[in-house]
């Protein structure tokens, strides 16, 4: 059953038979085998083929993939209570979009390696879209995104505000600009819209080489404060371009330790990084 749970899995994330037997390294055919398996002894339709190799899930496949993801997890402390030593690591994965994994999580870790000394924690980053779906397919504990992104399965809060600047050279017509799925385009945009500008454009898709660039003298760009060298000078843009951070968790997380770690998170945010934490 478990290898027929595992096959479901992976089908459901991919929505795509051959894409799911690359991943699994099994045949298509035999991906098509276990499913249908798995269907006979479920007695329900889990995927409705909609082409040659992509799948659409019914509903019964939905209420499944969300209880194979916390059994997942029951799954996974039952193993470290079995193999439960003094001092019992948890495990700990945070992923965070690029600003705030940058400039802001580091001063968060600090403070929670202190606090949870039995916790073995792992920082990734991606994108907002990124790390919401790591949430959703329990592939990660905790995120930081800057979009306000919604999921039926995710909690989202408000934990914080970053300012973004104009910097650079604010003579020169070339603009740096991130990529559409970046959190700061939709800032960015606005302000074209709002200054009547169709600008020359260069885009690259990391902040640091937009930073370095404009230290080169290459263009202008808006992008947060936290992030500039002393050496960039930049002009502040207003209320309005005060964008929003969120912490995104699991709906149900059982562990009593990071229950406790995500309302570190709030409190340590709610006290504005204040001394309270010295």
């Amino acid at each position: 059953m478990f290898k027929l749970l595992r096959t479901f899995r992976v089908v459901y994330e991919t929505k795509n038979f051959s894409k799911a037997a690359n991943q699994l390294f099994i045949s298509q055919p035999a991906v098509s085998s276990q499913i249908k398996q798995l269907e006979q002894e479920l007695e329900v339709t889990l995927f409705i083929r909609s082409g040659r190799q992509d799948i659409q899930t019914t509903k019964q496949a939905d209420i499944l993939y969300i209880r194979l993801l916390n059994l997942s997890d029951d799954w996974s402390e039952t193993l470290q209570a079995l193999n439960k030593k003094e001092r019992a690591q948890e495990n700990c994965i945070i992923a965070a979009s690029n600003t705030f994994a940058v400039h802001y999580l580091p001063e968060l870790m600090k403070r929670a390696i202190q606090a949870f000394p039995t916790v073995s924690f792992s920082l990734e980053m991606g994108n907002s879209e990124e790390v919401l779906e790591k949430i959703e397919k329990h592939q990660a504990h905790f995120g930081f995104i800057e979009k306000p992104l919604i999921s039926e399965t995710v909690i989202r809060k408000e934990i914080m505000r970053d300012e973004l600047v104009l910097a650079g050279d604010l003579s020169q017509e070339l603009w740096l600009v991130r990529e559409e799925n970046s959190g700061v385009y939709h800032y960015t945009e606005r302000f074209f819209l709002e200054n009547n500008l169709n600008p020359e454009k260069l885009l690259i898709k990391n902040n640091e080489m937009i930073i370095k660039c404009l230290e080169l003298g290459i263009g202008q760009s808006i992008l947060s404060k936290k992030g500039l060298p002393k050496t960039l000078s930049f002009k502040q843009l207003g209320d309005e371009y005060w964008r929003p951070f969120y912490s995104v968790k699991r709906t149900h997380i059982k562990s009593r330790v990071l229950n406790e770690f995500g309302e570190f998170v709030h409190t340590y945010y709610e006290k504005g990084n204040s001394n309270e934490f010295d």
